[in-house]
């Protein structure tokens, strides 16, 4: 009777367990971005995603393991011969992701390395169409034809080239000692323009100052000589009207007898003036003896006062 229970229960305990083999056979927990790939008898039978999957045991097996997430992939170092045959040496690095876990799986052994050596043969083809300057200029373009050609292959592998950057490009010594010179006498040739565009402007400027000083200074002496002549032509009138006054006045005057009689009376004290004047700058003057009197010379200048008179010439008749 024992002998029959113990065999039952080891019976069970056996089911038991075959049937944990069964289940832990049969059912796949899929991580979060990555994609299992089922075979049935060696033959494709479909991709597992993220989640709790199930197959069937002992028939179906996971074959492949694939990883969804983007990669980066360090592409080495080769080298290639530019459009003047110049060797480089480039290097870079690829950012990938697999599309299609089933062509990634059997599209190619391995995708990684395919994709690797591609971008390696693609910088090689691309860099031999330009020339050494186009190189350091024309990155973009580059990443840009390397990111078209692992795409355009990667179709049938399941792979996608999300971009691809060149990190360096390495040219010979005996090139970059030349580009340095050339960069050197570039930066001389800019230095001796700018210095020579900024003598130009400062004598540019300096001719420019002086010509308007000697415009500021002309035009300045102008405007003197017109004020100047203003004043003089102020002045000249000036001096004119107020002597057309004095000899409107002095006519005026010389009318009146009272007039009259003081024109005699000057004109009698400028004669004996001039007789003085006559005397002290000669030592000897010789005059008639009546004729030096001062009484004659009075007589003398009374007699052409009175035949101004009888002219009219102070009348104005």
């Amino acid at each position: 009777m024992d002998f029959i229970l113990n065999s039952g229960l080891a019976f069970w305990v056996g089911a038991a367990v075959v049937v944990m083999l069964i289940l832990n056979s049969s059912v796949k927990f899929v991580p979060q971005n990555m994609a299992f790939v089922v075979e049935r008898f060696g033959k494709f039978r479909k991709t597992m995603i993220a989640g709790l999957n199930f197959v069937v045991p002992f028939i179906d097996r996971v074959a492949y393991k694939v990883s969804l997430k983007e990669m980066a992939l360090d592409v080495p170092g080769q080298s290639a011969i530019t459009k003047d045959n110049i060797t480089l040496n480039v290097d870079g690095v690829l950012y990938m992701k697999v599309l299609d876990p089933e062509k990634a799986s059997y599209g190619i052994d391995n995708y990684v390395f395919g994709v690797t050596q591609l971008a390696q043969t693609t910088m090689r083809s691309e860099i031999g169409k330009i020339t050494l300057d186009r190189t350091f200029e024309e990155r973009d373009s580059l990443n840009s034809a390397i990111v078209s050609a692992i795409n355009d292959a990667g179709a049938a592998w399941g792979a996608s080239c999300l971009r691809y950057e060149i990190k360096d490009i390495t040219p010979p010594k005996s090139v970059l000692e030349a580009m340095e010179r050339q960069m050197k006498a570039e930066r001389d040739k800019r230095a001796l323009i700018l210095e020579s565009e900024g003598t130009r402007q400062s004598q540019i400027n300096t001719a420019e100052g002086q010509k308007r000083a000697q415009v500021l200074a002309a035009e300045g002496e102008r405007e003197q000589r017109i004020l100047e002549a203003e004043g003089e032509a102020i002045a000249i009138t000036t001096v004119a009207s107020a002597q057309a006054q004095a000899l409107e006045q002095i006519g005026k005057a010389a009318a009146t007898p009272e007039g009259q009689k003081a024109v005699q009376l000057d004109l009698a004290s400028k004669a004996i003036a001039a007789k003085e004047k006559i005397a002290k700058d000669s030592t000897i003057v010789l005059m008639d003896g009546d004729k030096s009197e001062a009484g004659k010379v009075v007589a003398e200048s009374m007699a052409v006062v009175a035949a101004m008179n009888s002219s009219g010439s102070f009348t104005g008749s």
